[in-house]
C-alpha cells in the first residue's frame, strides 16, 4: 500500500508568477525559432508566386496526354505546388517576433543555462543575442 501523502500545500503566488513567466517566455522563444527555421534561405534559385503558378498551368496542359503514371505524378506534383503556394502568403513577421525574443531572451537563457554558443548553434544572429544581452562570457 502506498505511503499517505501529507496535507496538500496551495501554490504561492510567486509560484504560480514563476511558472507563467516560464511558459510566456518558453512560447516566445519557440515562436522565434520556428520563424527563423521558417524564413531560412533554401539552396538553389527561390521559386515565385509566378513561378508556381506558370507550372501549375504547364501540369494542367500536360495532364491532358500524359500516361497513367505520368498522371499520378503530375497529380501528386500539382497538390504539392499548390500547397508551396498557399505557403507563400503565409507572411511570418520575424521583427516582432525578433523583439519579443530579444526582450526575454536573457531570463530564459539564464534559467534553462543555454550557452551563446548553443544559440548560434541553432541560427541565432550575433547582433540578437548583443541586443538581449546575451554575451560570450554567458
Amino acid at each position: 500500500m502506498a505511503a499517505k501523502r501529507g496535507p496538500k500545500t496551495p501554490m504561492t503566488d510567486e509560484h504560480k508568477a514563476a511558472l507563467a513567466k516560464g511558459r510566456v517566455e518558453g512560447r516566445v522563444v519557440r515562436e522565434y525559432l520556428e520563424g527563423l527555421r521558417a524564413t531560412k534561405p533554401k539552396r538553389g534559385r527561390k521559386r515565385t508566386a509566378e513561378t508556381v503558378a506558370t507550372r501549375l498551368e504547364t501540369i494542367d496542359a500536360e495532364l491532358e496526354s500524359a500516361s497513367p503514371i505520368d498522371e499520378l505524378l503530375l497529380v501528386q506534383e500539382r497538390r504539392d505546388l499548390r500547397s508551396e503556394l498557399e505557403s507563400m502568403s503565409d507572411i511570418i513577421d520575424m521583427k516582432q517576433l525578433e523583439a519579443e525574443f530579444v526582450a526575454l531572451a536573457k531570463s530564459y537563457s539564464q534559467s534553462k543555462q543555454i550557452s551563446y554558443q548553443s544559440w548560434r548553434d541553432v541560427g541565432v544572429e550575433a547582433s540578437v543575442l548583443k541586443a538581449a544581452g546575451i554575451s560570450r562570457r554567458n
